[in-house]
């Protein structure tokens, strides 16, 4: 699981992906655990292809949220059995209740044991869909 994050469904797999711009143009880079045809290994286990996003059957945005101590919160990154939670209540009084951390103006945030958070759930938003 991760915070947010891009995956793409390419010749008939679906795939872990970061966008970018080239020449001003879309492109997906597709993320797998395998070696496959056209993919480059960038770490163990890791491997990489850059495909025009046009070339995707599908691409999607997918943001994990969840709550914590009955607040509303955004799972920005993850490590080992920790999250990093980000909150979204709009409550700068709230947050300081909380005990989180302040990043910046209207940012706060907090590590937490996965175990302690409750309703996970996987926020997809459709971007293309071919």
């Amino acid at each position: 699981m991760s915070g947010q994050s891009y995956r793409a469904r390419w010749a008939g797999a679906d795939y872990e992906a970061a966008a970018e711009l080239i020449d001003g143009l879309p492109w997906m880079r597709l993320y797998g655990s395998a070696p496959a045809d056209g993919f480059t290994q960038v770490a163990t286990g890791r491997f990489v292809r850059a495909v025009p996003a046009a070339e995707c059957a599908a691409v999607w945005h997918v943001t994990t949220n969840c709550e914590w101590h009955g607040a509303p919160f955004l799972v920005h990154t993850t490590r080992e059995t920790d999250l990093l939670l980000e909150y979204t209540g709009g409550d700068a009084l709230r947050a300081v209740a909380l005990g989180l951390e302040r990043i910046e103006r209207g940012v706060y945030r907090v590590w937490v044991k996965r175990h302690e958070v409750a309703a996970l759930t996987e926020k997809v938003v459709m971007i293309v869909s071919n």
